[in-house]
């Protein structure tokens, strides 16, 4: 009887990941995840602003704005609201390159200053162009602490930006704040598939006319507005209601 002896795997062993290959995996993931996705939400407000300062230069032509569009959407409903409201105020918070500025000059029948309030200054450099009729005043600063004294301004807008603020609920009542009584808040909220995403930073779509209430805001309505977002107009009353104590 012959026996055969085997020195040898007769066959290889099955490719099992490393650990150090998915952690690798996780982490790219992670990090697509944040950047792409959440633009630097959860990494804190410098990082947010450092990555605006890194886009800076291709930003206008990754947003594709179309004059008309804007104009129509943006530029004309917020001037005819002005219109009503003699010598008003506007601000822009998180004005970018300045849209709606830009959108509200494509209109032509618009022609006071706008204060624009951009924390990334490279942005500031790359504003949408002018002809000059709408006056725009520039400033560097945060939403997280607006540098201007109580009921400054008769509008206040912030369009595309409160989901990358530390607290979007913070943000909220620091542009009250700032608003006259009887003035109009203009603010966007994120409802797209990645809007859950963007953890703990976005208002579900039914609740967002609720949460402007709870800030005291009144006559709000609120539309569809691109692709990602809702618009959401609300008007600040005269005396904001006294909220009782539980």
């Amino acid at each position: 009887m012959v026996r055969l002896i085997s020195f040898g795997r007769s066959h290889p062993e099955p490719f099992r990941p490393t650990l150090a290959l998915a952690l690798a995996t996780a982490a790219i993931v992670l990090l697509v995840w944040e950047l792409y996705i959440c633009e630097g939400a959860h990494l804190g407000r410098r990082f947010v602003v450092w990555l605006y300062d890194l886009t800076a230069d291709r930003y206008n032509q990754i947003k594709g704005f179309d004059r008309a569009w804007e104009k129509r959407f943006l530029g004309e409903p917020v001037a005819q609201v002005i219109g009503t409201l003699p010598g008003a105020r506007l601000l822009d918070a998180g004005a970018g390159t300045g849209r709606l500025a830009w959108a509200l000059e494509a209109g032509g029948n618009y022609a006071a200053p706008i204060v624009c309030l951009e924390p990334s200054r490279p942005m500031i450099g790359r504003q949408l162009p002018t002809d000059g009729r709408v006056r725009r005043d520039w400033a560097q600063g945060t939403l997280e602490r607006l540098p201007f004294d109580n009921a400054t301004f008769d509008l206040v807008s912030s369009l595309e930006v409160l989901e990358f603020t530390p607290s979007p609920r913070h943000t909220l009542a620091e542009l009250v704040r700032v608003l006259r009584p009887g003035g109009w808040l203009l603010v966007t909220n994120r409802i797209g598939w990645q809007a859950p995403l963007i953890l703990g930073r976005t208002c579900p779509r039914g609740r967002f006319a609720q949460m402007l209430a709870g800030h005291g805001l009144t006559e709000v309505e609120v539309f569809p507005w691109q692709k990602d977002y809702d618009l959401a107009w609300a008007r600040k009353p005269d005396a904001l209601p006294e909220v009782e104590l539980p």
